[in-house]
């Protein structure tokens, strides 16, 4: 496929997200559905994009909704890396994506490669919540064991949806509640 078109994120970052957060670590899953389309946003971590690069709509959306929930400020910025190195998985179901042109690499195979992952996390001796925005990423709900672990559902935070539910719904306060539930500690959700 790299051959015959451009394909974000960069190889070296395809699977970024797992790099970043470990299986052991994993406390918070975030699903997304596939990577940034644009050049320079995709960076292997759902919803983030790397230094530099102009914060997209529905990372705005999560930002503005993480300060009327916690009230944190929203970072000048859309790396998300922090967050993955604190035990926030970032995990798009499908891992590459062609310049331009959402869901293109969608049903090609990515799809059991991270349903499994979701599953083996689902199964894990240690709660893991699962954060759910929007059809796509609801979807997998089936693949999670929702008595030994916590999912948080609403609509995708994309200037579509977001007012049909997203906004309002407290997902970071509801992930902390569920982790300090279990005995954990909360996640610190403010970005430098």
């Amino acid at each position: 496929e790299r051959q015959r078109a451009t394909v974000y994120p960069p190889q070296a970052d395809v699977f970024a997200a797992l790099a970043r957060t470990a299986f052991g670590d994993t406390r918070v899953v975030i699903l997304g559905q596939d990577p940034y389309h644009g050049p320079g946003q995709a960076h292997g971590l759902s919803f983030s994009v790397p230094h530099g690069i102009a914060i997209p709509p529905s990372l705005r959306n999560i930002y503005a909704e993480l300060h009327d929930d916690l009230a944190i400020a929203p970072p000048l910025h859309g790396c998300l890396t922090q967050w993955a190195d604190r035990g926030v998985l970032l995990l798009n179901t499908v891992l590459t994506v062609r310049a331009h042109e959402p869901a293109s690499h969608r049903g090609e195979g990515w799809e059991s490669f991270t349903d499994r992952i979701i599953e083996l996390l689902s199964a894990r001796v240690d709660s893991v919540v699962f954060v759910l925005w929007g059809n796509h990423a609801r979807s997998k709900a089936a693949l999670i064991d929702d008595v030994c672990n916590t999912i948080i559902e609403s609509p995708h935070p994309s200037p579509l949806a977001a007012r049909r539910g997203f906004f309002g719904s407290r997902p970071f306060s509801r992930v902390n509640a569920a982790l300090t539930g279990a005995g954990g500690p909360p996640i610190d959700w403010s970005l430098v």
